[in-house]
C-alpha cells in the first residue's frame, strides 16, 4: 500500500499553482485543463485528510469532556461519531490502495452476453442497469459508446465510458465472467436457467505516445447507428467499427454526432486496449503483439448471482458474499470492489 504523503501533495500543488500563474497558461486549453484537474484532485485529498483529522480530534475532545463531567448521556453520540469516523477512515484507506499506474483514469467498460440467446441478453442488460446505478451513486458521468440490442429482449453487447476520479481503479475488479442462476421469466415451464455475461474493463489512456498503429494493421467499417444514444444517434452510416488485424481486437462507437468523432473515439479505445495488452505481456512494441484476443476468457468466472433456489451473490476470488441480491442489482457493489482491492494489496 502506498503511504499518504501530505507534504508531497502540498509541494505538488504549489508547483501547479505557479504554472497556472504563467501568462500563456491558458493558451493550451488541453494542458491547462489537465493541470487544473490535477490541482483539484490533490486539493480534494488534502481536504479529506483535514476532515478526518478534525473528526478524530473532535472524538478525543468529547472523550475528555465525558471523563471530566462524568456524563454518560453523551456516550451514544460518542459511539455514533466513532462509527462514522471508522467508516470514513476505511474509505480513505481503500483509496490509497488505488496506486497502480492507471487507477485514477476514466474507464471503458464493455458487457457481452454469453451463449443462450434471450436469457443471456437479458442478463447483460441487468448488469448494465447495475453498473449504471453504481456509477450514479458515485457521482460519475456515463456515456454509451456502442450498444447492440435485440428485437426480443436484452442487449447483445454494450460499451460505456465512465468518467470520474479512480473510475478504472474501482471498476477493474469487475473484469471477468458473471453468472446468473434464476427461474427464467422467458420460460413458460418456470424452469431454472443459468446465464453468463462477460465484463471487460480498460483504462482510458490520454497519453498515447507509446502506441503507434500502422494503418495497414486496421480495417475500418461504417454502419448505421442504432440502439441507445438519444439525440446523437442518426440515420446515416456514421457508426465506426475498427478491427486490429494482428490481434483480432474489435472496437466500435456510434454515440458521437459525426463519423469523424466516432472514429477518433474508437481509435482511442483501440489504443487503450493495445496498451493494456502490451503492458500485460511485457511487450516492447505493439508490433510484437499477435494472436486473437477475446474481450474476456470465458473460463474466468468471478461472481455468481443466485436468485433461486436461494438468494446470494458471491465473489469467487475473495469469497465475499451477501444474501441481499436486490441491493446488489441496484448498484450496491462496493463490498465486492473493496474486498478485491484489499486482496490485491495483500498480493503485492
Amino acid at each position: 500500500m502506498v503511504p499518504f504523503d501530505l507534504e508531497k501533495l502540498r509541494e505538488e500543488n504549489r508547483a501547479l499553482e505557479l504554472q497556472m500563474q504563467e501568462p500563456d497558461f491558458w493558451n493550451d486549453q488541453e494542458k491547462a485543463q489537465k493541470v487544473s484537474q490535477k490541482l483539484k484532485h490533490n486539493t480534494n485529498k488534502i481536504e479529506e485528510f483535514n476532515k478526518l483529522k478534525q473528526e478524530v480530534e473532535d472524538i478525543e475532545l468529547l472523550v475528555e469532556l465525558i471523563k471530566e463531567e462524568d456524563d454518560e448521556s453523551q456516550v451514544p453520540d460518542l459511539l455514533k461519531s466513532m462509527d462514522q469516523t471508522e467508516e470514513d477512515l476505511e474509505n480513505a484507506r481503500l483509496v490509497t490502495l488505488l496506486s497502480d499506474e492507471y487507477d485514477a483514469n476514466n474507464a471503458i467498460l464493455s458487457i457481452h452476453a454469453g451463449a443462450g440467446g434471450t436469457e443471456a441478453q437479458d442478463w447483460a442488460e441487468m448488469l448494465l442497469r447495475m453498473y449504471t446505478r453504481w456509477i450514479e451513486s458515485k457521482g460519475y458521468k456515463m456515456d454509451i459508446y456502442d450498444m447492440q440490442t435485440d428485437t426480443e429482449a436484452g442487449i447483445k453487447s454494450v460499451t460505456i465510458h465512465v468518467e470520474g476520479e479512480n473510475a478504472y481503479g474501482y471498476l477493474k475488479s469487475e473484469k471477468g465472467v458473471h453468472r446468473l442462476v434464476r427461474i427464467s421469466p422467458f420460460d413458460a415451464s418456470n424452469r431454472r436457467h443459468t446465464s453468463f455475461a462477460s465484463v471487460d474493463v480498460i483504462p482510458e489512456i490520454e497519453d498515447d505516445n507509446e502506441i503507434e498503429i500502422n494503418e495497414s494493421d486496421i480495417r475500418i467499417d461504417t454502419y448505421r447507428s442504432s440502439g441507445a444514444g438519444g439525440q446523437h444517434v442518426n440515420t446515416t452510416d456514421s457508426a465506426i467499427r475498427i478491427t486490429h488485424i494482428p490481434t483480432g481486437i474489435v472496437v466500435s462507437c456510434q454515440n458521437q454526432r459525426s463519423q469523424h468523432s466516432n472514429k477518433e473515439t474508437a481509435m482511442n479505445m483501440l489504443k487503450s486496449k493495445l496498451l493494456e495488452i502490451k503492458k500485460l505481456e511485457n511487450k516492447e512494441k505493439i508490433e510484437d503483439i499477435q494472436g486473437k484476443y477475446n474481450q474476456i476468457a470465458w473460463g474466468s468466472q468471478i461472481r455468481s448471482y443466485v436468485f433461486h433456489p436461494y438468494s446470494m451473490v458471491k465473489d469467487h476470488r475473495t469469497n465475499a458474499e451477501t444474501g441481499n441480491v436486490q441491493a446488489v442489482m441496484d448498484g450496491n457493489i462496493d463490498m465486492f470492489i473493496n474486498e478485491y482491492l484489499k486482496m490485491k494489496s495483500r498480493e503485492r
